[in-house]
């Protein structure tokens, strides 16, 4: 199973990045044979569609699962349509969060934030 980290940087100690359409990085973990790959978001400093863009790609990857803070209404539908689940991950490590993931205390996030609420607000 594959799962993503929205992270504030590129190693596994990079604190989560709340913020799912216009985060730094997205940290791949595969669980199944425990191999790591570290994108950075180009779509981070867009002027609109980041969520899209970002969501779209996590279904290339042929990601399962995100971790994350927050994610926008677009970013949503675009999860949803691609069979990805959403939870929100909390203000630790990368590491960290996949080890709450695979202990099941994660929750799922069904709420949205508003459109483009990460180009300059952070919950």
């Amino acid at each position: 199973m594959k799962i993503c980290i929205t992270a504030s940087g590129e190693s596994n100690e990079s604190k989560l990045d709340p913020r799912f359409g216009r985060c730094s990085y997205f940290v791949i973990v595969d669980l199944d044979i425990n191999e790591r790959t570290v994108i950075p978001n180009e779509a981070s400093m867009t002027g609109g569609g980041a969520g899209v863009s970002s969501g779209q790609l996590m279904a290339e990857q042929g990601v399962e699962a995100i971790i994350t803070g927050n994610v926008g209404p677009n970013a949503m539908n675009v999860l949803k349509a691609a069979g990805i689940d959403i939870y929100r991950g909390e203000n630790k490590s990368v590491t960290e969060n996949v080890n709450f993931f695979k202990s099941g205390k994660l929750k799922k996030i069904t709420e949205t934030v508003p459109s483009h609420f990460g180009m300059g607000n952070r919950r």
